[in-house]
């Protein structure tokens, strides 16, 4: 079986190190064997999506040479197709049309809260002809009431849930549109997607989405959940740790391969080897190391393996590298000044910029 890999970032922001980590050990593992490595842009929340995040995430993964190996494909190019499976899997009898009003969702939501069984509708035993004609409806799954499903995740190990507390998820909502659930789903089984190596955030989503593969009758892809990274006092990571996006690193001075190689060991190890080479890396990574407890960013350990690579660094690359840095900051400076002259000028001021 041929390996093909996927990194899939919501282009809501910049390219952030939990992001550009999961990036990274995708593209490690397709390398190491011999795989595919591809991009999706899930891009299906149109309200907060922006061209500019886009091109914020492609500059990062270039940056740091995780570049796809095809072009990135757009999860919203892709809505007729989510739009036919969800039918496909009415007519395979794992999904039905509900037609229930928001008050009667409302209630059914507060009884499934007292009684500690997952949401389900009365409408998966109807027949739509029942319903009222142009009334509205969305697609659920039909999840199974009794039993328990297992997934042999490659990080967490066998994880089971009980399948009576498996909700009957929206795949298709009212206006047509497709719920995440299932277009993950089915982009991955189109790109042929085998490893799903993601952040375990997304765990509790593999059991909803194992449903889909179930339903339509396709090839369950391999799970790899990967533990969250978090700040160095244990807390869930954000900029007070330090942490920011991958373009912030790169213009404060910090090498890719750097970068790199510190996110490698965020969470993955071998041995007591503390600094890798990307070659090397790509022969020793496998999920067997990635550890099940989450990794902790240390800004001031990044820094030091920083320090290694501009010490290795060749000099005429490492000059080349400085003499960019100054131009760059020149010429912000300059832009700066020009911006205060401009507003100097209107205001009819003819002070001059400190």
């Amino acid at each position: 079986m041929s390996v093909v890999t996927r990194f899939a970032p919501s282009p809501t922001g910049y390219l952030h190190i939990g992001g550009a980590r999961t990036a990274l050990f995708n593209w490690l593992f397709a390398r190491h064997h011999g795989g595919t490595y591809l991009l999706r842009i899930e891009d299906t929340d149109k309200a907060r999506s922006t061209d500019a995040a886009i091109a914020a995430i492609h500059d990062g993964l270039d940056w740091l040479g995780l570049g796809g190996d095809k072009p990135a494909i757009s999860q919203s190019a892709q809505s007729e197709r989510h739009q036919e499976v969800a039918h496909a899997l009415i007519d395979a009898g794992a999904a039905y049309q509900c037609y229930l009003t928001v008050d009667e969702l409302t209630a059914i939501r507060e009884d499934s809260k007292k009684t500690g069984d997952a949401v389900r509708s009365p409408w998966r035993n109807r027949d739509p002809a029942e319903a009222p004609s142009d009334t509205p409806y969305v697609v659920r799954m039909k999840m199974p009431d009794s039993g328990s499903t297992t997934i042999a995740d490659a990080v967490q190990g066998s994880v089971t849930v009980q399948n009576h507390v498996l909700d009957d998820m929206v795949v298709l909502r009212a206006d047509g549109s497709p719920t995440y659930m299932l277009a993950v789903v089915v982009d991955d089984h189109d790109m042929g997607i085998t490893h799903v190596i993601r952040g375990d955030d997304h765990l509790n989503n593999a059991f909803r989405q194992y449903m889909v593969y179930k339903g339509m009758g396709w090839d369950i892809p391999v799970f790899a959940h990967i533990p969250l990274i978090h700040g160095s006092d244990g807390a869930k990571l954000s900029k007070r740790h330090g942490a920011l996006g991958v373009d912030a690193y790169r213009d404060m001075g910090f090498l890719p391969d750097a970068m790199f190689s510190y996110l490698l060991r965020l969470g993955w190890s071998h041995g007591d080897m503390d600094i890798i080479p990307r070659d090397e890396a790509i022969d020793l990574f496998d999920l067997s190391r990635i550890g099940k407890s989450p990794a902790r960013f240390d800004s001031d350990k990044l820094r030091d393996v920083n320090a290694y690579f501009i010490k290795i660094m060749d000099d005429d690359a490492l000059y080349e590298l400085i003499a960019a840095s100054i131009g760059n900051s020149a010429n912000k400076q300059r832009r700066k000044i020009a911006d205060y002259q401009a507003v100097a000028i209107v205001k009819g001021t003819r002070q001059n910029p400190s």
